[in-house]
């Protein structure tokens, strides 16, 4: 049985067609999984850099800034989990992973009479300021009426 030549160059524009599709979707997994250990690496590095602190001779303080740098990197990689993450219960897991994060941080400062660090908007939200509010509405505009 011979099959046609147009039918056989069909099918293998739809193998082609489908397997530079999964090429495409793979290439951005891949590189959403290199952005992901790139910064989980980078969170780990500066984690383990400030967990070195030099001993001050108080183990409270000694604690807090160990621990600290700790929670921070946690903070981090989860921050890392919902920018390239696809799991929902993850995702819910890390923004929990933030804020308790971010309590204790809070709360073994306060212990130690220390400052609180400085607010920052959420790592989901974006960084920007919010709009300007309108004009009120009765402000007439005298330019058009004449």
């Amino acid at each position: 049985m011979r099959i046609p030549f147009a039918r056989v160059r069909h099918g293998a524009a739809v193998l082609l067609a489908a397997s530079l599709g999964l090429g495409a979707s793979a290439w951005s997994a891949g590189d959403d999984e290199a952005a992901f250990l790139a910064e989980n690496n980078a969170a780990m590095d500066r984690m383990m850099a400030g967990m070195a602190a030099k001993p001050s001779g108080d183990i409270d303080q000694d604690f807090v800034a160990m621990m600290a740098p700790h929670h921070q990197g946690a903070i981090e990689m989860a921050q890392a989990e919902l920018r390239y993450g696809k799991n929902e219960q993850l995702r819910r897991i890390a923004q929990e992973i933030i804020v308790e994060q971010q309590q204790e941080i809070a709360a073994m400062r306060l212990a130690l009479g220390l400052a609180l660090p400085p607010s920052a908007p959420a790592p989901t939200q974006p960084d920007v300021a919010p709009p300007a509010p309108a004009p009120p509405p009765s402000m007439p505009n005298h330019h058009h009426q004449m």
